[in-house]
């Protein structure tokens, strides 16, 4: 006589009434953490130097002086600020192309080729990118002060064409997005190398791409710490060197340098988004490919 054996019945998980309305207090908090320093900056560049200072800084004051603060911005030394955010632009813009390009062909290297000496360089990346940056600085302005290319674009633009961690992003991602049986299969057709890497390794690369690209460009468009080093003429400055330079200005009858560095604040966030927004396509390209691929 078989005997049936009894299973116990578990019963589902209950969940906590209060999980949802936690987490949704806990977005909320963290929602108005992140939004809440742009609408300070805001509220704030609507408002003139005693409005600043004794009102709600969360809120809007009695006046909207923000057409005063944009006019007093822009005629300042015959608008140099135009200057500086085209000297930004031009830092970050061309320092982060060049930079993606170099950085996608070391770690394409570094992933897809033998060669003697490979673990040991691998290392080298990996341990450079743990220096703070701020160390290599002083020796920048050495070796740039030996070639006689302090106070140019070049003592700017040439320490960002190069970037350790972006080396190291841009290998981890080859290594899982390129199969070696393509590279093998190109070959064999007879491509070249230069071939292989423009037509068959870069199109297989956007969101990489798209990712070292914003992060230098960012990372460029806020350098302050190289450029007050290596930049003596106020039109090579970059805007944020700029922004800085009107909190070290005295307060006259004709312009407020507090409220004008608020106002140029705010325009400095605008190249940041269209750069975020632009690349945005990248990212679903890449995400759509990985899915196919899986």
């Amino acid at each position: 006589m078989s005997t049936a054996i009894m299973q116990p019945k578990t019963r589902p998980a209950r969940k906590s009434k209060w999980s949802r309305p936690g987490i949704l207090i806990a977005l909320a908090v963290l929602t108005f953490y992140s939004i809440a320093p742009l609408w300070w900056l805001v509220v704030s560049v609507t408002k003139n130097r005693v409005e600043l200072y004794n009102t709600n800084g969360l809120w809007f004051g009695s006046e909207n002086h923000i057409l005063e603060n944009f006019q007093q911005l822009f005629t300042y030394e015959n608008g140099i600020f135009f200057k500086w955010m085209l000297n930004s632009i031009l830092y970050a813009g061309v320092g982060s192309l060049v930079c993606m390009v170099i950085s996608i062909m070391a770690g394409y290297a570094l992933s897809k080729f033998e060669f003697r000496g490979r673990g040991l360089e691998m290392g080298l990346v990996m341990f450079s990118f743990l220096i703070p940056t701020a160390l290599l600085t002083l020796p920048l302005y050495l070796l740039f002060a030996g070639m006689h290319l302090t106070d140019t674009v070049w003592a700017v633009l040439i320490p960002s064409f190069v970037n350790a961690f972006d080396v190291y992003l841009a290998k981890e991602y080859i290594d899982g997005s390129v199969p070696d049986e393509l590279l093998e299969a190109a070959r064999i057709d007879g491509a070249g190398e230069m071939r292989i890497f423009s037509r068959i390794v870069m199109p297989l690369l956007p969101t990489p791409a798209a990712t070292i690209f914003i992060l230098t460009f960012v990372m460029q468009w806020n350098n302050f710490y190289l450029p007050i080093t290596m930049l003596r003429g106020s039109d090579k400055w970059t805007l944020s060197l700029g922004l800085y330079s009107f909190m070290q200005t005295k307060q006259s009858t004709l312009f407020d340098p507090t409220t004008i560095a608020l106002a140029g604040s705010v325009l400095s966030i605008i190249p940041l988004a269209v750069v975020m927004i632009a690349m945005q396509r990248f990212w679903r390209t890449g995400v759509a490919l990985g899915g196919v691929k899986g």
